[in-house]
Order: structure tokens, then C-alpha cells, then sequence
């Protein structure tokens, strides 16, 4: 018979806290080997229902199944990119009039500080200058930095189909290696955990597709609105990087301020573009994010933030997209370990209508 020891409570929050810091420091040195394939899992269990109909339904071979899902999903995002990449040609054939409003915008700003401010506009230029300068002396680093981030990136947009199409290949191997870790009185737990994940993460994905697709319907009704030119290009680039927790929309709206100076350098414009982004964002951090995303993942605000701001410290852009389907699965196992479902709780978003304590108070001694 297994005898299993009861640990006091503090020797089994120190074992999750060692459990935790241990995990994160080999990711954090690991990074670059464990994100393209924590991608590549994401999407393996995404393409998961085409590759199971393929297999099963149409009697495809598992490699030929594979494949093609992975050519599927390839072919998609090549798509998405050969669009922005026209559209972006198109844009560069207007660059004397960006260039040309530019000045005007630029011009428009000195004298409104000028007003507002009391600084002369040779002051403003002279510290412009020494700012300047001083991005100048750090160019070369900030080369070098760029061409291995670009390095990095061809990298991954390499390897990860390469990891999708092993996870396709590999998934019942994967999951009787993991049949064999545990007890066979287990394996129906183990069932429910690896059925809840896929559901889990084939929900967010496709919740983070439907967001995106409403961002860019919405972002680029209001650029149409307003008048700007490239409304349809901007909108989706818009939709593409709300993907991108806090800084995506940060960007977006760069860009779309400065794809704007390709019509007028006018403030209105400008004003415009800001009021339709802040609309756009109340709009999916009030509505779709609570309706379509958080529903799904049943992860709650607080430890969203943190697990985001965590993975970007760990890994850049890669760890915050990573993060919210990491702590969904976390959530699901603890939830189906009894001695972890505190855990799972804390994560949760279930919020209690009333607390009561219950204690149970000891008998008196006779």
C-alpha cells in the first residue's frame, strides 16, 4: 500500500514557492529553446480539430495530415503579411507628403509650446539637437540589438512549424508518456486535465481571433470616418498588435498617426486618430475582453496582470502573449489536485456573494 506523509502547512508552501521560483529561473535562462515551443504547442492544439478530421474522418496519414494543417496555418499568415506589405508599398509612394506634413505638424507643436510654455523655438531645436546626438552615439548598439532581434525572429518563424508539425505528430506519444508518470488509478484525472487544456486553449485562441477581427472592423470604421486614407490597412494593423498586451496599442497608434500625415498634417486629424483609439479601447477592455476572453479562461484581472507583466520580464513580447494560456493551465490542474486547489481558486474568477468562517470549536473534556 503507497503511504503518502502529511506535510505542516508551511513546508508545503515552501515546497510550491521553491517549486515556482525554480520553474521560472530555468525559463528565464531557457527562454529562447521554451518559447518557440510553447508557441508552437498553442498552435499545435489549435490546428488539433482540422488534424483529427483530417486523420480520422477523411483517412489522411498522420504526416500528410500534419502537413497540411501546417501549410494551412502558414498560408494564413502569409496571407495577413503580403496584404500589409502591399499596402505598406502603396503608403511608401507618399512619403514626400508625410515628410511634407511632418513639418507642418512639427511646426504646429513649437509654436504651441512657444505659447504655452514661454520656450523660443531655437531652444526647442537646440534640445532636440543634444537628444539627437546622444541616439546617434547609441546607434550602433541599437543596430546591432535590432539585426539580432530580426535573426531571432526568422529563427522562430522557422523552427516554430517545424515544432507544430512534431506536436501533431507526436501527440499520442506525448500523452503515454504522461500516462506512464502517474498511477493508473490517475489516468481518468490525467483525462479530464489534457481534455480541458484543448478546450481551454482552442477557446482563447479563437476568442483572441474574434477580438482581433472587432478591433480592426471597429478601428478602421472610425479611421473612415475621419478621413483617413489608409483605414482598412491601419485597422488591422490596429487588430494585429491588440494581441500585444499595453504596448500594442501604444504602437498602433504611432503608426496611425503617422500614416495620417500621408492625407493632412492637421491637429484635428490627429485629435481624431487619438479619440478613436481611446473609443476602440474602452470599448474591448469594458466589453469584449470581459465577454469574449475572460469567459473563457475564467482567469481573474489581478493575476492576469501579473502573470503579463512576468512573462514580459521573462520574455519580451513572447512571454505576455504566453502568459494567459500558461496560467489557464496551471488553473486547471491545481483545480483537479486537491492539495492545490487553493491555488486554482486564487487564480479564479468566482467571486463569492458572502464569506462566512465555519469553525469547528473543540468539545469540552468531561
Amino acid at each position: 500500500m503507497t503511504q503518502f506523509i502529511k506535510l505542516p502547512f508551511y513546508a508545503k508552501l515552501s515546497c510550491v514557492l521553491i517549486s515556482l521560483i525554480s520553474f521560472a529561473y530555468i525559463f528565464c535562462i531557457a527562454k529562447d529553446v521554451i518559447t518557440p515551443v510553447l508557441m508552437a504547442f498553442l498552435f499545435a492544439v489549435l490546428l488539433l480539430p482540422l488534424f483529427t478530421f483530417l486523420k480520422n474522418k477523411l483517412k489522411f496519414p498522420r504526416h500528410l495530415a500534419a502537413i497540411i494543417c501546417v501549410l494551412f496555418f502558414a498560408a494564413c499568415i502569409i496571407g495577413i503579411l503580403v496584404f500589409i506589405s502591399y499596402e505598406v508599398t502603396d503608403m511608401a509612394n507618399d512619403f514626400e507628403t508625410i515628410k511634407k506634413n511632418a513639418s507642418v505638424f512639427l511646426s504646429d507643436i513649437h509654436k504651441f509650446v512657444k505659447e504655452r510654455f514661454h520656450i523660443s523655438i531655437g531652444e526647442q531645436k537646440k534640445y532636440l539637437d543634444t537628444v539627437t546626438k546622444d541616439s546617434v552615439k547609441n546607434g550602433n548598439a541599437t543596430i546591432g540589438s535590432a539585426i539580432l532581434s530580426i535573426t531571432d525572429l526568422l529563427l522562430d518563424c522557422t523552427i516554430i512549424p517545424i515544432y507544430t508539425f512534431l506536436f501533431l505528430i507526436y501527440k499520442d506519444h506525448f500523452i503515454l508518456f504522461l500516462a506512464k508518470l502517474i498511477n493508473q488509478e490517475n489516468h481518468s484525472a490525467l483525462k479530464d486535465i489534457l481534455s480541458q487544456i484543448k478546450v481551454s486553449i482552442n477557446n482563447y485562441i479563437v476568442s483572441l481571433i474574434l477580438e482581433m477581427i472587432i478591433v480592426s472592423v471597429l478601428t478602421s470604421l472610425g479611421l473612415w470616418i475621419i478621413g483617413i486614407k489608409y483605414f482598412i490597412l491601419l485597422g488591422l494593423i490596429t487588430g494585429l498588435l491588440n494581441l500585444i498586451p499595453y504596448i500594442g496599442i501604444l504602437i498602433a497608434g504611432i503608426i496611425t498617426v503617422l500614416a495620417s500625415l500621408t492625407g493632412s498634417g492637421e491637429t484635428s486629424i490627429i485629435l481624431g486618430i487619438l479619440v478613436v483609439n481611446i473609443i476602440v479601447q474602452l470599448i474591448d477592455n469594458n466589453l469584449l475582453v470581459p465577454l469574449i476572453i475572460n469567459s473563457k479562461v475564467e482567469i481573474n484581472a489581478f493575476v492576469s496582470i501579473i502573470g503579463i507583466i512576468v512573462g514580459g520580464a521573462a520574455a519580451g513580447i513572447s512571454g505576455m502573449f504566453l502568459a494567459i494560456p500558461l496560467l489557464a493551465i496551471l488553473k486547471i490542474i491545481f483545480d483537479r489536485i486537491e492539495s492545490m486547489e487553493a491555488w486554482g481558486y486564487l487564480m479564479g474568477n468566482h467571486m463569492p456573494r458572502k464569506f462566512t468562517w465555519r469553525i469547528r470549536r473543540a468539545k469540552a473534556v468531561s
